[in-house]
């Protein structure tokens, strides 16, 4: 990929770094100064495409103040979420919340690596959130929705489930529920030879209707003093 996209795509997750860091950063392999000079070249290249994004000097890049980075507003929705600070719209999944979860696909770099996993694991905690707020306000549908995309995201996540199960025992489905847990149990079980927590089947057992516990529905998934293997 050329070095100005490589430069494009690491200003927009930092908005302001140090050059050396992101000469350091993108350019890992030989000396400090084949990577200084390779980050002038990124920037000669960015200025005669004519993409008036970064404001360089001697000792760091910026973003323009007004540049708009999808990234940065979907962080800013996750930190309000996550937070308890809600605007009005924030009640929705964002369209570009499903690219966060994935984050530039196919880069291994070091920083590449460590900033994919950060935005990942704040975004799974705003749809989690996400997927609380909107069962509290009776909007099941989409809390659903929510919580399913974070478990997708992750499907050995147990707070990912939980959460899911938690949005359709609110509904009243526990059939549902229970269909998700079971699934997930024989996920953790035949993935990492497992069962799920004590605590995650505590807590579903204390959301259940007393007669679906006194029916003994839940009884064998909820076990926690079963073999594994």
């Amino acid at each position: 990929m050329p070095e100005a996209t490589f430069l494009r795509l690491f200003s927009a997750l930092a908005w302001r770094v140090d050059r050396r860091q992101a000469a350091g950063a993108l350019w890992p392999l030989g000396d400090e100064e084949r990577a200084a000079g390779n980050l002038r070249s990124a920037l000669w290249r960015l200025r005669r495409a004519g993409i008036d994004v970064l404001i360089a000097d001697k000792w760091s890049l910026e973003l323009h103040a007004d540049a708009q980075v999808d990234l940065h507003a979907m962080l800013q929705w996750a930190t309000r979420l996550i937070e308890g600070r809600l605007a009005a719209d924030d009640l929705t999944i964002p369209p570009s919340a499903a690219d966060a979860l994935d984050l530039l696909p196919g880069f291994y770099d070091d920083w590449a690596l460590i900033e994919r996993e950060r935005i990942r694991q704040r975004v799974l905690h705003a749809l989690e959130a996400l997927s609380e707020r909107l069962a509290a306000a009776g909007r099941f549908a989409d809390a659903i929705e929510a919580a399913m995309l974070a478990a997708s995201a992750e499907p050995l996540r147990e707070s990912a489930h939980r959460t899911l199960i938690k949005a359709h025992i609110a509904e009243g489905n526990v059939t549902e529920a229970r269909r998700v847990y079971l699934a997930y149990q024989a996920l953790v079980r035949r993935e990492l030879g497992v069962l799920p927590s004590a605590d995650f089947a505590t807590a579903l057992g204390s959301l259940l209707p007393r007669g679906n516990v006194a029916a003994g529905g839940w009884s064998a998934p909820v076990r926690q003093d079963a073999p594994v293997g």
